[in-house]
């Protein structure tokens, strides 16, 4: 065994290093203008990436790298999220360019992390089967899945990353939309990613978090729709005993609001969320239109009120604008119900989870803070 090393052990030259970056520059140049375009990002444009230099000097490189910094600031993870939902520029590469920027930028900010823990679940479930049981996602299936971006990875967990499995176990326990929203599980998971530091960017770490928010997701879009199938069983319901309007104030549409409207809403819904990723008022509107059409059901606390602390139809949102636009296209019959298909579930991605109930405190239970031994 000779003492020399190979050639690829070298340090890189700084030459070598220029060029990473701008390769790396340019490959991102159309993801961010487009971004800066869609979200009127107002930031300087980059001369040389503009006009897509081959070889620029070390001052051209810094330029470029400071813009992708400053683009980075300014674009926040839903208009990401919304961005990547609604875009024909970024496929599988481009998802990949960005997860190697986000991974290797410094200092680690609260941003980035967010950013790749989206990007991370977002790869994972562009390339994973449509009929993938909850059972077969696990720590093993998807890092192979990330092997691309992660290597090969140590799959012995941390017993911190245990609470990650409590939060899905608690999830899958909710009956409603309503309840994963408001009960505490959705502040649980960001806690368990808050407090988990540093140690968030271990490989095993990265596996076991884009393996929760992928399951995350799948459990929301199942209670998802079974509101959907609720309130249209609900307005049948309605129907059968002669109303033809409610009273939906509470989730932002008028207070005689027509039951066929609402229907015909509620099909187009899930294309609605699609367009409206960056926002979280859909997903109020949908927990408030289950909560009114069970008020004029007379079930549950709906029924005492429903227009208090809520906003007319004049106030409407851009959210219910595009949901009455989508829902007027055509006629829907009164016994179409949404089928909670596994293809629909797996293409389909959930929208950011704004909505939660006050903060609670991180519960451990059991195990073990993030870098502590039991």
């Amino acid at each position: 065994m000779t003492s020399s090393q190979p050639e690829s052990s070298q340090p890189e030259s700084p030459a070598a290093d220029l060029a990473a970056v701008w390769s790396s520059a340019r490959r991102l140049h159309p993801i961010y203008s487009e971004l800066g375009r869609e979200f009127v990002v107002d930031i300087p444009a980059c001369a040389d990436l503009e006009a897509q230099v081959e070889t620029p000097g070390p001052e051209s490189v810094e330029q470029a790298r400071q813009w992708l910094n400053a683009m980075d600031e300014k674009i926040q993870v839903h208009q990401l999220r919304q961005f990547l939902q609604t875009s024909s520029v970024v496929d599988n590469d481009s998802l990949l360019v960005l997860l190697q920027h986000f991974l290797g930028k410094t200092p680690r900010s609260d941003s980035a992390r967010d950013k790749i823990d989206f990007l991370l679940v977002q790869y994972f479930s562009q390339g994973a089967p449509t009929d993938l049981d909850d059972n077969s996602a696990d720590l093993a299936y998807v890092a192979q899945g990330l092997e691309a971006i992660l290597g090969k990875v140590e799959l012995k967990a941390p017993v911190w990353l245990n609470a990650l499995d409590r939060v899905l176990d608690a999830a899958r326990r909710c009956r409603s939309l309503d309840e994963l929203l408001h009960g505490g599980v959705l502040e649980q998971g960001r806690k368990a990613k808050a407090q988990a530091g540093d140690l968030f960017y271990l490989p095993i770490a990265l596996v076991a978090f884009t393996r929760f928010g992928y399951l995350m997701r799948r459990v929301f879009f199942r209670l998802m729709l079974a509101d959907l199938n609720n309130i249209l069983d609900g307005l049948g319901e309605l129907e059968e005993k002669g109303l033809e309007t409610i009273d939906c104030r509470r989730a932002q549409f008028s207070d005689k609001e027509p039951i066929i409207r609402l229907r015909m809403i509620c099909q187009s819904w899930k294309v609605m969320f699609q367009a409206e990723y960056s926002s979280g008022q859909p997903l109020r509107m949908l927990v408030d239109l289950r909560a009114s059409v069970d008020g004029a059901l007379g079930r549950g606390s709906a029924a005492a009120g429903d227009g208090k602390g809520t906003r007319t139809a004049s106030a409407t949102p851009r959210a219910a604008a595009a949901a009455a636009g989508a829902g007027t296209g055509g006629s829907v019959t009164t016994s179409e119900k949404v089928e909670p298909s596994e293809s629909a579930v797996a293409e389909t991605e959930a929208p950011e989870f704004e909505i939660s109930a006050a903060p609670q405190e991180w519960n451990p239970d059991a195990d073990s803070q993030p870098g502590q031994e039991k």
